[in-house]
């Protein structure tokens, strides 16, 4: 719970670096993968994606759900994730559309 309070205590450009930390070490692990892949190294491969979708899973995710409020605080980040999550649900009317005209 400390570090809870303590991230609720940033502001939110130090919020919004906090969650790049982990973020910069996990998504180039995905790329790293894919080269491993590439080299023919499917187990080294199979083995370092899990670990880069894990630690986005379990670090940035829970990370993002505590820092979202303050980041919301950016104008300029809440006008990007204004038009992302507009832009995610278009995309859900446009699916959950196609898929109940398809049954019948």
């Amino acid at each position: 719970m400390k570090r809870r309070r303590f991230i609720h205590r940033l502001s939110p450009y130090f919020a919004l670096t906090l969650l790049l930390i982990p973020l910069a070490i996990v998504e180039p692990l995905k790329l790293i993968a894919i080269f491993i892949f590439g080299k023919g190294h499917w187990i080294t491969g199979s083995a370092v994606m899990i670990f880069a979708y894990a630690g986005s899973l379990f670090a940035v995710e829970r990370l993002f759900k505590i820092v979202k409020p303050k980041l919301l605080r950016i104008f300029w980040f809440a006008a990007l994730w204004k038009w992302l999550a507009a832009s995610r649900e278009k995309i859900y009317r446009h699916f959950r559309k196609e898929s109940g005209s398809a049954i019948g």
